[in-house]
């Protein structure tokens, strides 16, 4: 079967953004997303990276529950290809979901959980086919609220983080925040260690607790989040590459390639 990845998207939807992946080789930098991500995997198999316990494989037939903020990477085992699906939700708009249904679940949801449950997957597979199809998008409103509202998170088994942004310290929340704000600017290490008060050494051994990555990676990832908006509102490549401070526009597919797993082209399109 030939690889291929299809995204939608729906202007009326702007909380959600779903993908399709058949027979996927692609391999993933550590990354976050400011969405929560469920995923389920289709055929194959994947090692989940983010979990305190190592590398975690996820098998065909399983869902996984990835909260906004956590570092994460999911690759085919080496020379194998696996087929899959990933969902995207603002997580403003699934936390108003679980507090109209009066879900005070005792599971929050910021942990990765992973769940075998056939029942759940089918149901996911079916959401899924929904957003892709012709259907209105009332419809498809109403299934996402349907699957979010019955998603009983309390009930998913729990996989515990390798870091935790809401461990992290008041330095390093500083330079969080600094990079979020400005990710396009380019700051040497030591700068980022005089804003957060502290040593390098102590800086990268902190930043990574808190985000699962060091300060540079953690600053290409928000670049990377602020193309793929930027893509959808119809920003070009080239202008993204010279706005947000990569050397030129290939250096740019090439992080933009490693973090989503396919072109800016493809992701725009």
């Amino acid at each position: 079967m030939t690889a291929s990845t299809q995204f939608w998207r729906d202007a009326k939807l702007p909380y959600v953004e779903s993908r399709r992946a058949c027979d996927s080789r692609a391999n993933y930098k550590a990354h976050s997303h400011p969405t929560i991500s469920i995923g389920a995997v289709d055929r194959g198999v994947s090692l989940f990276s983010g979990a305190a316990q190592g590398p975690t494989l996820i098998q065909a037939g399983s869902v996984v529950f990835v909260p906004a903020d956590c570092a994460h990477a999911c690759n085919p085992l080496p020379n194998h290809a696996w087929s899959y699906q990933m969902l995207h939700l603002d997580p403003r708009w699934v936390e108003a979901v679980r507090q109209e249904m009066q879900q005070n679940a005792p599971c929050p949801l910021n942990q990765v959980l992973l769940s075998q449950d056939e029942d759940l997957y089918q149901r996911f597979c079916r959401l899924n086919h929904l957003l892709f199809s012709t259907c209105s998008w009332q419809d498809k409103e109403a299934a996402l609220i349907e699957f979010i509202g019955g998603f009983a998170a309390h009930e998913q088994p729990v996989i515990a983080l390798a870091a935790d942004p809401a461990r992290a310290s008041a330095a390093v929340r500083r330079v969080m925040d600094y990079l979020q704000h400005d990710p396009e600017q380019s700051n040497a290490l030591e700068q980022l260690a005089e804003l957060a008060g502290i040593s390098r050494y102590q800086l990268i051994r902190a930043f990574r607790s808190a985000t699962g990555l060091t300060p540079h990676a953690y600053q290409l990832n928000q670049r990377i989040i602020q193309a793929r908006s930027s893509l959808q509102a119809g920003e070009t490549s080239a202008n993204l590459a010279q706005r947000l401070g990569f050397a030129d526009q290939a250096h740019f597919q090439r992080v933009f390639k490693a973090h989503v797993g396919v072109t800016p082209g493809l992701y725009k399109a």
